[in-house]
């Protein structure tokens, strides 16, 4: 089918499909900015995380049969697994260069991955939408998939909540401010490591959260961080290393990017998505939302 053939209301239900499958790049992006952003750690294990969300979202459901109840524990289990990765892990890295913290969530990731294949075994498992939010509904361009437009709500929510957690409260401007000057932070007698950590624990949990939400869509599986890893980074590259915004708008830009190109020209889905990152890296190398010199 030529492009011109294709109706308007097919182009727009792509775009809501894209916008589905953006919500869950957002979501890993921002706690890839998050932690990039405080701690100039390029976290190679946020897709370990974002397996370990998922995984740990199907052994919840099988024990309680609650999927809401997944909603909440799997960020918080996911999140103080991360706090103590940076506790124990990366903290005894820090001043040693961007290297080392690099090179050991590199090889956290595949002993995450080694040791879910242990526990779980290499066949996927399933994960059930709740009833509710399962078939279809009218969105008055056509019938759209109820789980999607969910997922799309959740992104929404959970990055405003962020936000307000950020701009709105004390420790909100207590990692603002430790991400712009840790030496000033430390003066006025804050634990600026107590930050970090806690900071490495929210990335890691909205990591956790994105891989339990994008469970009813695909079977989990030990490997299912990899290919979603490398699309979160280009996210992160092509919304400027550390900004939350960026994050948010280059996820669901990458998104319906993709979604579209699946459509027309389903071969090059992965090819729109890299060239997209080219584009934006070209007209501005920071990225959308990013700052020069924040790599230096």
């Amino acid at each position: 089918m030529a492009v011109i053939d294709i109706p308007l209301q097919l182009w727009a239900l792509q775009i809501f499909t894209g916008l589905a499958l953006g919500s869950v790049l957002v979501l890993l992006a921002v706690g890839l900015s998050l932690i990039f952003g405080m701690l100039a750690v390029v976290n190679f294990a946020h897709g370990a995380f974002y397996t370990v969300g998922a995984y740990t979202g199907v052994f919840v459901f099988g024990l309680t049969g609650n999927f809401w109840l997944g909603l909440v524990a799997v960020p918080l289990i996911v999140g103080t697994i991360g706090l103590a990765v940076e506790r124990v892990l990366l903290r005894p890295l820090y001043g040693r260069g961007v290297d080392y913290p690099l090179l050991l969530t590199f090889g956290l990731s595949y002993v995450v991955v080694d040791a879910i294949r242990m526990i779980f075994g290499k066949v996927g498992l399933p994960l059930s939408a709740p009833a509710v939010l399962q078939g279809a509904v009218n969105i008055g361009i056509g019938y759209f998939p109820l789980y999607r437009l969910f997922l799309i709500g959740a992104m929404a929510v959970i990055v405003s909540g962020l936000w307000l957690f950020l701009e709105k409260t004390s420790y909100g401007l207590i990692i603002r401010a430790g991400a712009r000057d840790p030496e000033i932070v430390r003066v006025l007698g804050i634990d600026v490591s107590r930050v970090w950590m806690v900071v490495f624990g929210i990335g890691t949990g909205a990591a956790g959260i994105a891989g339990f939400l994008s469970a009813p869509m695909q079977s989990v599986i030990p490997e299912m961080g990899i290919s979603v890893l490398v699309q979160a980074f280009v996210v992160t590259v092509v919304g400027g290393m550390g900004s939350l915004p960026g994050a948010v708008v280059a996820g669901l830009l990458v998104g319906v990017v993709t979604s579209i190109t699946v459509m027309i020209a389903p071969q090059l889905a992965d090819a729109a998505m890299f060239g997209l990152m080219a584009i934006v890296l070209l007209l501005r190398p920071q990225g959308l939302f990013g700052h020069r010199g924040l790599m230096e």
